[in-house]
């Protein structure tokens, strides 16, 4: 396959919520009022974080009438990373020519943060919902396009990368990543392996001397939320596999090529990818971009630095954030617990707002310093119901969070 040239667009990605009036520069932001920070995860099926955080926003404003708030929309490395950190940080949306996990032309978008920091999600190229759920394939679904958009990035004078790695549909231990980088994967005879986990099986040599030079000079930066190893039964292909497509007699064939993968890359690189913690992100994506250099990154602590959430807090007297659901999985390496851990350190109480919330599984976020959490409907209504008045319900929730906490801390609007 020889993918066109990536070619940007310098158009905005979908701006449904204008932050601009909240955002500031986080050394002057609060001149001595009380200043409240909204910073939520994506309400999922109904709200981006974005958009979560706009009306978080209003709803702080009706209450906190002559304080600062300020937007700071979050994500774990997955799904509305980019949205997310170009929103907090006021950067633009660019677009590339790509191809899906079949071979197929796509555009991915990709977030120019300013200063040479670029982020991107391997989702926008090489993610499941980019398949009808009839086109899954494990053995076939590549991650080239992956590649193609690491490419554009470096093509537009990137120094760093942070990729996020959620939602993928493939298991090619980022091989095709690697290809659309300049790398060549080589049969017994030198002619180059066939797309996805498939062309694994048929791998003898891995020829890294044609790999774009330019990614020697970056900072390649991994988000991730999981720590599975490439292989085993922990591995890629046992936990993620059968999402994607894969059977119970698919996962041992996915598993084997994978560890024939790592075996070679081994050997031909010098690293060791196979057990290395969150090597089996995105199918293997991790492992072979860690084969070449990139680093490893809790998700949501790379965001919370590229938000500059920590310098936000500064003078800050109240968090604002959230998610779709609070339940036992929140503590978990998800945004609401990398904002407490953060928050907490800075002496700054956390309140957090969600469409539903599992009040016999939340023990372990008060532990970690949440000092209350909200659930956003307001009497019995359908999911439907729900999802089309989130925006409202969440402005009215918040305001009255804020307007209960002024109360408490003997504030004056």
């Amino acid at each position: 396959m020889h993918p066109p040239r990536s070619v940007f667009s310098a158009a905005m990605a979908d701006k449904p919520a204008d932050l601009s009036r909240l955002r500031g520069d986080p050394r002057r932001l609060y001149n001595g009022t009380v200043g409240l920070i909204c910073a939520p995860d994506s309400f999922k099926g109904s709200l981006s974080a974005a958009r979560v955080a706009a009306a978080m926003g209003i709803g702080a404003r009706r209450a906190n009438r002559h304080g600062a708030v300020v937007c700071v929309p979050l994500a774990d490395g997955g799904e509305g990373t980019v949205e997310a950190l170009v929103a907090a940080r006021g950067g633009n949306v660019l677009t590339a020519a790509a191809h899906d996990p079949l071979g197929r032309p796509v555009s991915g978008g990709i977030g120019n943060l300013g200063g040479g920091t670029f982020v991107l999600e391997m989702a926008a190229a090489s993610g499941l919902p980019l398949l009808r759920p009839d086109e899954r394939d494990p053995f076939r679904a590549s991650t080239f396009g992956t590649g193609e958009l690491l490419k554009a990035a470096l093509d537009d004078g990137a120094r760093e990368v942070i990729l996020g790695v959620g939602g993928s549909a493939t298991v090619d231990g980022g091989a095709g990543a690697l290809q659309a980088l300049g790398a060549r994967l080589l049969d017994v005879r030198g002619a180059e392996i066939g797309p996805g986990n498939r062309g694994l099986a048929d791998l003898d040599r891995l020829d890294l001397s044609g790999l774009d030079g330019r990614l020697a000079g970056i900072r390649l930066r991994i988000a991730c939320d999981v720590v599975n190893p490439l292989t085993g039964p922990a591995g890629a292909a046992a936990v993620f596999g059968p999402q994607k497509g894969a059977g119970p007699a698919d996962i041992q064939v996915l598993d084997r090529n994978l560890a024939r993968f790592a075996q070679i890359v081994a050997r031909d690189t010098g690293s060791d990818v196979a057990t290395q913690p969150g090597s089996g992100a995105a199918g293997g994506l991790a492992a072979g971009l860690m084969a070449v250099g990139a680093t490893m990154e809790q998700g949501i602590e790379t965001v919370l630095e590229a938000a500059r959430f920590d310098e936000h807090l500064q003078g800050a007297a109240l968090v604002i954030t959230g998610e779709g659901c609070l339940d036992a999985q929140t503590a978990s390496g998800k945004v609401i617990s990398g904002v407490l851990a953060h928050a907490s350190r800075a002496n700054v109480p956390v309140v957090a707002i969600a469409g539903a919330v599992r009040w016999g599984e939340i023990g372990a976020l008060y532990e970690a310093g949440m000092v209350a959490a909200f659930a956003i409907p307001d009497g019995p209504m359908s999911s439907a119901k729900a999802f089309a008045r989130t925006a409202t319900l969440v402005q009215r929730v918040t305001e009255s969070a804020v307007r209960l906490w002024l109360a408490s801390a003997g504030s004056r609007r």
